[in-house]
């Protein structure tokens, strides 16, 4: 009955959160979101950790009385996995966003509101993860993305705010009609909305179209490429504790429903599988190089997310294609990297955002331009975004580096044993994640440096410091977390695997299906992440001990002989990564704002340079057709002109036009 008492739980938390929150003191609406988000997730945990540990499942199922309306909820142990992502990082977001709104007390309503639909959007994001029927689910996205919607244009009196929700709106239900289209289409054949009637139309039909439909549909919510253009401006317009959340786990019910999907495939695993990798490739490394251009830390951030779907991704096609030649270890790990990547983004990603929220909070700027030495002022801010750099660049002793040596290992494996006629697409495949993986480094090496070391490149009115211990708290819980998947992968390789029995069924039934070499390495890095996290805080104490008796006083860098050094020396963000840029302007074009010298101009005047880098796709594919449709829809204008008289006539045209339609049986 777990099921049944989750449903009726969840709905009354949800109802009390819009009695309980407006009638709280504006202080205390904070907490009382943050109580009712708690709440939630413990009610949602218990059972989601039965049917993940236990390898169970709850269902309940209402029976409405009217066809096609009855109503299915199941968690098995994907929904589990994603439930219990769900609430750590809601849970996080809110005990952040608690500090975070203490600068926005004075708008009692709009605090509120942002309270009451935080509880929404956790609500809907774990219904969505339960519903097994066409019509809930449909609802249950709905209300995850208005909620989202809501929550991300907080300042709605900005224009790149109401800009960002547009983007985010029109995207989003771009995707809502293509899943409507594919749920129409599974009723049209199957009769029955039913989740398992997916499984029946997969048995008697072709899977690719119909799995086209929903992945296309999934893919708007995911973020991949070509349909990512709502991230970049959605996540730097949102609160950073929303941006958290969305970056953490939004896009990932895009990769939720996916692999939903996924799991009633019965056959064109080749097919698709290659399909996948295609667009992760092509996903992870427009992601990541559009990342290193950009200034702006929160678009930079979401460019972030873009690519580690795309590894997502590559870990999902890896394991379509272990499942097409018959190779179970390969489709083994390629799903359960996809999993784990799953979470170690959603960690690693909304440390990220939230750090970026301090550094926002404290500056009032999210260009690196402009930011430089915060390390002296925000020492606590500066070394958690270091880990989140860290991790997020693959490199241990964190949780990144762990789901990146099993993607590593599963393409090592395809190479080796699923035939020559896959070593192309395996090398492919990684080729491409070698390249991310460093230009991820150099993305963030560029980030930290930029932002944290040298000297401050802008005076600002007020001297930024370090954040509230309430900001910082639930930066350290996520870092304990991440630390967790680092010292002890086999522990939470083992715990996918269950999950990936879903993928896979005969991992079930094998004894030692994992190759003992691959146990024994997970076991290794635990231990000497271990060994090097215990040496490096060997090193930091020894180092305080003897510089405390050997003090020195801090001084001015030697600025190789000139004698009056200015921050506008520094290097900057742009020219760290300048050199890219040019290599690959094909793909990250720069738009420069700068009125050229003529040639007749003895006396130039002063001038401005400005540049910044654009997105591609934007910019030369949906701005190209949205211009002609604009163009296109021009020639209609006359319609709406403004004459009451016109209108009357329009109204009588479509009246005689019933008219004739009923007399010769047209309607």
């Amino acid at each position: 009955m777990e099921a049944f008492e989750l449903t009726i739980g969840s709905l009354t938390l949800v109802l009390l959160s819009l009695i309980a929150i407006p009638l709280l003191p504006i202080k205390h609406k904070a907490t009382g979101g943050l109580i009712l988000v708690v709440l939630i997730a413990i009610l949602s945990t218990i059972p989601a950790s039965k049917a993940l540990f236990q390898n169970s499942t709850y269902q309940f199922r209402y029976e409405t009385g009217y066809s096609p309306g009855n109503i299915s909820i199941r968690i098995d142990s994907l929904s589990a996995w994603f439930i219990l992502i769900i609430n750590i990082i809601c849970i996080s977001g809110a005990l952040y966003g608690k500090g975070y709104l203490k600068a926005y007390l004075d708008q009692k309503a709009n605090i509120s509101i942002h309270w009451i639909l935080f509880v929404v959007l956790q609500m809907a994001m774990l219904w969505v993860c339960m519903a097994q029927q066409g019509l809930v689910f449909l609802i249950a996205w709905e209300i995850m993305s208005l909620s989202a919607l809501l929550l991300l244009m907080f300042e709605h009196e900005k224009i790149e705010t109401l800009n960002a929700g547009i983007r985010y709106l029109v995207q989003t239900h771009l995707g809502v009609i293509l899943l409507t289209t594919g749920f129409i289409w599974l009723y049209s054949a199957e009769g029955s909305f039913e989740f398992s009637a997916i499984d029946k139309f997969f048995r008697h039909h072709p899977n690719q179209w119909l799995f086209l439909l929903f992945f296309l549909g999934f893919g708007f919510k995911a973020g991949i490429v070509p349909l990512h253009t709502w991230l970049p401006y959605a996540h730097p317009a949102a609160p950073s504790h929303i941006s958290g959340v969305m970056s953490g786990i939004l896009v990932k019910m895009g990769i939720y429903g996916i692999l939903r999907i996924t799991t009633f495939l019965h056959t064109g695993f080749f097919q698709i599988g290659t399909g996948i990798l295609l667009v992760a490739i092509i996903t992870g490394l427009y992601g990541i190089l559009n990342a290193a251009m950009h200034r702006d830390l929160k678009r930079m951030l979401a460019y972030c997310t873009i690519e580690n779907i795309g590894i997502i991704f590559l870990g999902m096609g890896i394991g379509l294609i272990g499942k097409a030649t018959g190779n179970l270890v390969l489709a083994s790990i390629g799903f359960a990297t996809a999993l784990l990547h799953t979470l170690n983004h959603a960690l690693y990603k909304s440390l990220l955002f939230f750090t970026a929220g301090n550094i926002y909070q404290q500056t009032h700027t999210r260009d690196m331009e402009k930011l430089g030495g915060l390390i002296k002022n925000m020492p606590g801010s500066g070394l958690m975004f270091l880990i989140g750099s860290i991790a997020i660049a693959g490199l241990p002793p964190f949780n990144g580096f762990v789901s990146e040596f099993l993607l590593y290992t599963g393409i090592f494996i395809g190479i080796k044993s699923i035939g020559v006629h896959y070593v192309t697409i395996m090398i492919t495949s990684f080729a491409s994640l070698a390249l991310i993986g460093g230009i991820s480094m150099l993305t963030f090496t560029k980030s930290f440096g930029t932002i944290f070391l040298g000297n401050p490149r802008t005076e600002f009115h007020r001297q930024p410091r370090e954040v509230s211990l309430a900001m910082l708290l639930p930066c350290f819980l996520i870092i304990c977390i991440m630390l967790s998947i680092g010292l002890l992968p086999q522990f939470y390789f083992s715990l996918v695997q269950n999950v990936v029995q879903l993928f896979v069924p005969v991992v079930s039934t094998e004894i030692n299906f994992i190759p003992a070499a691959l146990t024994y390495s997970l076991a290794a890095i635990g231990k000497y992440a271990l060994l090097f996290i215990l040496l490096s805080i060997t090193i930091l104490i020894i180092r305080k001990i003897i510089s405390r008796e050997n003090t020195k006083p801090a001084v001015t860098t030697w600025a190789c002989g000139y004698p009056a050094p200015t921050p506008k020396m520094e290097y900057t963000g742009k020219s760290f990564s300048k050199s890219l840029g040019k290599l690959l302007n094909f793909i990250v074009p720069e738009g420069k704002k700068y009125k050229e010298i003529q040639t007749g101009e003895i006396f130039p005047k002063k001038r401005k340079y400005a540049s910044h880098y654009m997105d591609v796709i934007e910019t030369k594919i949906f701005n190209s057709i949205i211009d002609r449709m604009l163009y296109s829809l021009n020639y209609f204008k006359f319609i709406q002109n403004g004459k009451i008289q016109a209108y009357i006539l329009y109204g009588i045209f479509f009246i005689v036009l019933v008219f004739i339609g009923t007399i010769f049986k047209l309607i």
